[in-house]
């Protein structure tokens, strides 16, 4: 890590006493570097090619190093675009005011189980929380039970998996315990970074694709995972749990169930974009949806940088949000009206 910021440093002071000296270059001769969610990175693989194939000399290097890293690095200005599944915080707001969080899509999390002989699981906040505290330590656990009735559960362990690096995954995940469960609230609370209680079972993993090989490797484990990678998640035999949403019922995360959530909170989001979509109200909302934003500095350290992220986020947002695109990692597109908002936010970027 220390080398990649020594070469993210030397990059970046390249570049602006390039484009401070050699003024009108066009935007797309200008490097950037994006670093961050590795639920969006799946995503920003697919749109960088399409985007360089038809902006000639674009150069766009895409990093998965989790959301934690990738909100760090863009305040820092080691990158030129932070993705995260997290909007920045009200302190970090504060403390940064001319950070963004913009939204480039929709993305959810699937919780996702390793659990013999059991296809159909239903499952709840309080009852993932009473998982991950280690309160409930047993699959066949009377709560579990009596969400999954004429389920034949086994009397075995369970073995909660948790991101270690600072995730974006962690933020939404959390952050669906903390709104379904008013103990884990008023204790554990919601971030990209949270103190895990002491279970003795529990297992830590790096990045999505860690969640996933670690599940797969650990019969009667369960993990929250972000939905780009549902398709490893299948392929892996991981089981996906139905939910249990505000309004009482339990849904999988479809197209759907992820467009009903988003919807409800699309006229009430802010200009600034920071909203939660995470246990919205609504009949089958999925519980666990998110915007999937891109931490952008509104000042850039030389104006041909600042075109290059308004001209490649301003693509994003229009051609990049083509079904074509979402569809293969199993996102949507943004609703128009909160794509307007995010055009405003990316015509700030000077």
């Amino acid at each position: 890590m220390k080398i990649l910021n020594n070469l993210l440093r030397s990059g970046v002071a390249a570049l602006a006493i390039a484009t401070a000296a050699g003024a009108a270059h066009a935007q797309t001769s200008v490097p950037l570097v994006e670093s961050g969610s590795s639920l969006l990175y799946p995503l920003f693989n697919l749109w960088v090619p399409s985007y360089t194939a038809t902006h000639p000399g674009a150069d766009i290097t895409t990093t998965s190093t989790g959301s934690g890293a990738g909100i760090a690095q863009s305040i820092k200005g080691l990158v030129q675009i932070g993705a995260s599944d997290a909007y920045l915080s009200d302190a970090m707001v504060k403390a940064h005011p001319e950070m963004l969080s913009i939204p480039l899509a929709i993305s959810s999390q699937a919780v996702n189980y390793n659990l013999p002989g059991v296809t159909n699981l239903k499952l709840s906040g309080p009852i993932l929380a009473g998982i991950y505290e280690g309160k409930i330590t047993k699959w066949n656990d009377p709560a579990i039970a009596a969400a999954n009735p004429g389920v034949a559960l086994p009397d075995h362990v369970i073995i909660p998996i948790h991101r270690v690096d600072g995730s974006g995954d962690t933020f939404i995940f959390s952050q669906y315990l903390a709104f379904s469960d008013a103990g884990w609230a008023s204790t554990l609370h919601y971030g990209t970074t949270v103190s895990w209680p002491a279970v003795s079972t529990a297992i830590g993993a790096n990045g999505n694709s860690g969640m996933v090989t670690a599940a797969a490797a650990n019969p009667y484990s369960i993990a929250y995972i972000g939905v780009s990678f549902a398709d490893q998640a299948a392929k892996a035999g991981l089981g996906q749990a139905a939910l249990l949403d505000k309004h009482g019922e339990y849904v999988l995360p479809t197209a759907e169930t992820i467009g009903n959530a988003a919807s409800s909170v699309a006229a009430s989001t802010p200009a600034d974009e920071r909203i939660s979509i995470v246990f919205t109200p609504g009949e089958n909302a999925y519980p666990i949806v998110n915007y999937e934003y891109a931490i952008v500095s509104s000042h850039q350290p030389a104006p041909a940088i600042g075109s290059a992220i308004r001209d490649f986020l301003g693509w994003a947002l229009n051609d990049g949000n083509n079904m074509s695109f979402m569809s293969k990692v199993h996102f949507l597109p943004l609703p128009a009206a909160v794509k307007a908002l995010s055009q405003a936010q990316v015509d700030k970027i000077q």
